[in-house]
């Protein structure tokens, strides 16, 4: 069957560009309200009634037949078995790309993750204190798709920063488990496992049962009915993000092979009809010769359905008047992925403000952030990259303030006190300070 991708030719020389940039970029996050009413259901369901619930879900939403939810966790014997049997080449990679994330992570942690404190001149300590999540729950998708570098990326930087337990749920359809997200699993250090997925995951993660454990946070992407179900426990615990579909921007100046930019847009393309892809460049001539690129490797794509609706209903190339100006309106954006495929990618790097991941030059195709370079691949999409973060050590970190005020202190921040106090009314807030003054 004959594809075609056809994303929208705009140029910023058009009066009416912003109007048609913002019409292609509009994404709606709101959840259908029969999705909702669903997870609301099946939450309070799960935390009324706990393992009951989720083994009834689980049966009938992944046609398992297990008498308990015990039965549904996979002890470490068989992750460590499943990384055995997984092929040496698939075993090897898997190892290296851990080995990545975890020395990234590990910088990370050495950079901003530890504790610290000061005197002042009066002899008061004040500080931060830095101490890792208890316990967290990782979500990793199954059913039409497996993800073993999503296990990686949430997985790998919690025990980076020393969480307790990594509880990871992962649905398994009709039985189907997936041995390199088992693998992944054992590499990345999961404490345990379960084989349940969906709202009553989350559920079971947020609220606890009898036999899974309450956790702290919850990272990790899923479909519409686990995004909903994070938004609704958040608060009962931490979530990472409420994630859109997958993005990426490409800025060129025309000396990358058309080839290898076509390919890096199918890359986000074929993840979800959703998924944006999106190219500037200033060369009209250089955008032509992608879309012939496009037209010719489109066939050759398994996913050539997907990527075609995905590039025709929100793709765009988009010729800009110079890569200053690309640069300007990739800020407009915000992307979750941005390439910078230039032959000098640093020129332009300073210029650019807001990006979930900034991928340097022609080489660095944005599929090996996703699996191997060693930054995390959970990214901040539809703009969020504005005020968000890549997921890291930090998000299973929590800080404390310290504070050990001297006697002399007090006599100085004692007087501030009881002034601020007496002015916002609370007396016993001013009592409090003004008790610990010298008298006389």
């Amino acid at each position: 069957m004959n594809y075609v991708a056809a994303p929208a030719r705009l140029a910023t020389l058009d009066t009416a560009f912003d109007k048609k940039l913002k019409e292609r970029l509009s994404w709606s996050a709101q959840t259908d309200a029969a999705i909702e009413e669903r997870v609301a259901s099946i939450l309070a369901d799960v935390r009324e009634r706990g393992d009951a619930a989720v083994l009834e879900y689980t049966q009938r939403f992944d046609a398992l037949a297990a008498r308990t939810l015990a039965e549904l966790e996979l002890s470490q014997a068989e992750l460590q078995a499943a990384l055995d049997a997984v092929p040496a080449a698939q075993r090897g990679a898997l190892q290296a790309a851990a080995q990545r994330v975890r020395s990234y992570h590990e910088a990370q942690k050495a950079a901003s993750g530890e504790s610290w404190s000061y005197r002042d001149t009066d002899g008061s300590l004040l500080g931060q204190k830095v101490t890792p999540l208890e316990r967290v729950g990782i979500y990793v998708p199954g059913g039409t798709a497996a993800y073993p570098s999503s296990v990686l990326m949430n997985a790998i930087p919690a025990h980076v920063a020393g969480v307790g337990e990594i509880i990871m749920v992962v649905p398994t359809p009709r039985g189907q488990k997936n041995p390199l997200v088992l693998a992944a699993a054992y590499v990345a250090g999961v404490t345990r496992a379960f084989t349940v997925g969906g709202a009553q995951a989350v559920g079971a993660l947020a609220y606890g049962t009898a036999t899974i454990p309450k956790v702290d946070k919850i990272t990790g992407p899923g479909n519409a009915y686990v995004a909903a179900a994070k938004r609704r426990v958040f608060g009962s615990v931490g979530i990472d993000m409420i994630a859109g579909p997958s993005e990426i921007l490409v800025l060129a100046d025309g000396s990358t092979p058309v080839d290898w930019v076509a390919m890096d847009l199918f890359s986000q393309a074929e993840h979800d009809e959703l998924a944006q892809s999106v190219l500037l460049c200033p060369d009209a001539a250089y955008l032509e010769r992608v879309q012939e690129a496009i037209n010719r490797l489109l066939p050759q794509m398994p996913r050539a359905a997907i990527i075609a609706k995905s590039l025709s209903d929100r793709g765009a190339l988009i010729q800009t008047r110079s890569m200053e100006e690309a640069c300007a309106i990739s800020n407009q954006i915000a992307p979750e992925h941005l390439e910078i495929s230039s032959v000098d990618p640093h020129r332009w790097e300073p210029l650019l403000r807001h990006a979930g991941a900034i991928f340097l030059g022609a080489y660095t195709s944005e599929s090996l952030g996703d699996y191997c370079a060693g930054p995390n691949h959970v990214l901040p999409t539809s703009g969020t990259a504005r005020f968000s973060s890549p997921l890291g050590v930090y998000d299973f970190q929590k800080r404390s303030s310290l504070i050990e005020v001297s006697e002399g202190g007090a006599q100085v921040l004692g007087r501030i006190a009881s002034v601020l106090a007496h002015g916002e009314g609370l007396q016993a807030h001013a009592r409090a300070a003004e008790m610990r003054l010298r008298q006389g």
